[in-house]
Formats: structure tokens, sequence, C-alpha cells
């Protein structure tokens, strides 16, 4: 049997960790040339297509991206191997890489990631953008996982895997009410100034279908994409706001919010996307197997 040119394989990973060939050749002190031939070597070697082109990126095919993960696994232990030779230690610290969509909520992520903040062989890597941004680093295995309130479906071409891991409903909270008066929901929803997510965002069409049905002309004080500005406005402000209560939890804990009442038939479902892989993490499937209710939070009463 033909041996492995691990040469050739670490070329490879360089440019499936960085997507750009250019980049990579930089990267490694090689010429863009050479580095196209070393990577066309391999791919002789193993009789499949490593990559394909879209425009100016570098795409995996399935074939690289099991390649990829079996390239990530040899080079880990690699330095594993070095660590222990030369220093005498064994690196026992594993990685996990999450992206998260920019406007969700911080609570939740924290929520998530909590079983593994305390432990010292754990290093966390932690980004956040645009979902499509996201994406494209999940593809080339530079992410093991992003968190996303919305749901993505998988193709041939982009194998995802979404996965539902908490939903939760929507609630209207806000500051506490003089005398404990209660709010009365739905008809005070044209009395008081709301703050609600931004109109690209189901819950804002969840809930302007609701009043439209139900003949509401709201107040809108602002419309706020990020779940962290539309905390700290529901905190600060005598507004009362639209959203799950994971984002308010330590408001709501303290007493400086209140749930004003629960909107029927309104919530938001968390999903963490992963891509086909020969090799999951073994963090990623703790984390996944959590209860829903762990994943949000202690219930606040």
């Amino acid at each position: 049997m033909q041996r492995l040119n691990y040469h050739h394989l670490h070329y490879f990973w360089a440019v499936a960790k960085d997507g750009n060939l250019t980049r990579a050749a930089t990267r490694l002190h090689v010429s863009q040339s050479a580095l196209s031939v070393q990577i066309r070597q391999l791919e002789e070697q193993l009789g499949q297509a490593l990559f394909e082109r879209r425009g100016r990126t570098l795409q995996l095919t399935e074939a690289g991206r099991l390649a990829m993960s079996y390239a990530e696994s040899i080079f880990a232990a690699g330095g594993e191997m070095v660590a222990l030779l030369r220093e005498g230690r064994r690196e026992n610290r594993q990685v996990l890489r999450i992206g998260a969509v920019s406007t969700l909520s911080r609570n939740f992520q924290e929520n998530f990631v909590r079983p593994l903040l305390e432990r010292e062989d754990v290093e966390l890597v932690l980004q956040s953008g645009a979902l499509a941004d996201l994406l494209g680093r999940l593809r080339v295995h530079t992410l093991d996982v992003i968190l996303s309130n919305r749901r993505v479906h998988g193709t041939s071409d982009d194998p995802w895997r979404c996965r539902r891991i908490a939903r939760q409903p929507v609630s209207l909270v806000g500051r506490p009410r003089p005398k404990r008066r209660a709010f009365r929901f739905p008809e005070e929803l044209a009395e008081v100034p709301l703050l609600l997510p931004g109109p690209d965002h189901d819950i804002r069409a969840g809930f302007d279908l609701m009043c439209e049905q139900r003949g509401i002309r709201y107040r809108l004080r602002a419309e706020v994409d990020d779940m962290a500005m539309l905390r700290l406005l529901a905190r600060d402000s005598d507004s009362v706001a639209l959203l799950p209560t994971v984002v308010v939890q330590d408001e709501l804990r303290a007493g400086r919010l209140v749930e004003y009442a629960v909107v029927p038939e309104l919530s938001e479902t968390f999903y963490a996307i992963t891509v086909q892989r020969h090799f999951e993490p073994p963090l990623l499937k703790e984390l996944l197997k959590r209860p829903e209710a762990d994943v949000l939070g202690v219930a606040v009463t």
C-alpha cells in the first residue's frame, strides 16, 4: 500500500483551514503554484478531488471534509507527541470552536458553554458573526458548531445538520409595576411603549401578525436587532420589551425586571448547526445531550 505523504497532507490542512490558497501560501512561505502542485499530488494519491472552486474561494468536497477530519486528528496527535517527548508533559487540553449569530442572546450562549467553563482541560474559542459568514467557517472546519435562532437546511453541496437544542416562549417584560398592578394582556399593548426585535426577526413577524389579527395598534419605542442591546434598554427604560426570558434572566432573578405576560403561540427556537463529518468532538456531544431546561438556565418564578 502506498504510504501517505504527510507533507502534502499538512499543506492541504493549511489551505482547508484558511479557505484561500494565496493566503495559505503566504503563511507557509511557499509559492502559490508550488502549493497547488502539492495538493494536486495528494488528490492523485487519494484518488479524490479535495477542493472545488466557487468564485474566488476554495470549498471542501465531501472527500475533502472527510480528509480534513482525519488531518485535524493527525496534527493534534502530532502536537501532543512533541509536547510529551520534548517537554515531558502530555497535552490533554481539548479545543472546542463555537460560532454564534451576532444577535443571539449572550445569556443563552453562556448557558450553553457553562459546563466547560470550570474545566482546566478545555479551551473554548467563541466567535460571533453573520450566519452566512459562520457557515463558511464551519464548511472548512474552522468552527465545530454554530449557535443560531434560525434553521438552515442541508443540501448535497452543504450537508448541514441543524438540530433544535432549546425552545422558549416569548414574553413581555418590564420594570416592576407600582402597587403590583397586573399587566392587562393584550389590552395594554396599545398603551405602553414597546421595545421590539427588528423587522427581520421571526419573533417580530409573529408578534406583528398577532397584533394585526387582534386589531391592536401598538406604540413602538424602538426596534433592536441585537438582544444584548434589547436587554439594556429593557433594564434602563420604562418601556416594555418583547423577548425570550433567557435574555434577561439575571434581571428577572434580581427583581429589576418582571415578566408581565407570556405571548400565546410565540416562541424562539435555538439551534446547533454542525456539518457532516467523520469525527464529532466529544465535548460537543456532551453539550448537545443536555436537557433544554439546563441550556435555558434555571427557571425564574
